[in-house]
């Protein structure tokens, strides 16, 4: 079984509620291999969707760079951080979010449900199948004999919550359990 837990939480307090569980830090902040899990990771080579031979660095810069302001438009140079850092583009620097253009040189804007299902949930599974397999399959197996306790800044689950963060420990969670939004791609 494998459970969110907000990174918040003391692990005490987690291990109280689920004794015996393995925690499992998947943010940028993980001190051990598990940091490869985080949307700030920079494998490289990631496809930005609906950017025919454009590549990014890291999922966060996909998505932080495709984001459009009121003040201002996409920003390409997102895609090259590799540093883990400076990755956010925030509203009291930009403005007013409008949504996320669907592609470098698309005209549409996605709203923030629709960007999370057409640009952040496929960017991400591509990193899990395509960067970090190897550990999806470990996590798979450790699950099926102890309870694996995911820790995420965000725990949001819903991928529908229009005004939440969705949770990349829920994508993790899904892909390795087979479930939505992953139904279909069960290993």
């Amino acid at each position: 079984m494998i459970i969110i837990e907000s990174k918040r939480r003391k692990p005490e307090n987690i291990l109280k509620q689920y004794p015996g569980a393995i925690i499992a830090d998947v943010t940028s902040q993980a001190k051990d291999g598990l940091v490869k899990l985080s949307p700030f990771y920079p494998h490289g080579g990631i496809p930005v969707p609906f950017s025919e031979e454009v590549t990014a660095e890291c999922v966060e810069g996909i998505w932080q760079g495709l984001k459009v302001f009121e003040n201002e438009d996409i920003d390409t140079g997102m895609f090259r951080n590799n540093t883990m850092r400076n990755i956010k583009r925030t509203v009291r620097s930009h403005g007013r979010v409008l949504g996320h253009r669907k592609g470098v040189n698309g005209s549409e804007i996605l709203d923030y449900v629709e960007a999370k299902r057409q640009i952040y949930i496929p960017t991400f599974k591509w990193v899990l199948e395509n960067k970090v397999a190897y550990i999806i399959e470990r996590l798979r197996k450790a699950s099926e004999e102890k309870t694996i306790v995911l820790l995420d800044y965000n725990i949001c689950c819903d991928v529908d919550s229009d005004s939440k963060p969705l949770s990349h420990a829920y994508l993790i969670k899904a892909y390795a359990e087979g479930l939505y939004p992953y139904e279909t791609s069960k290993n």
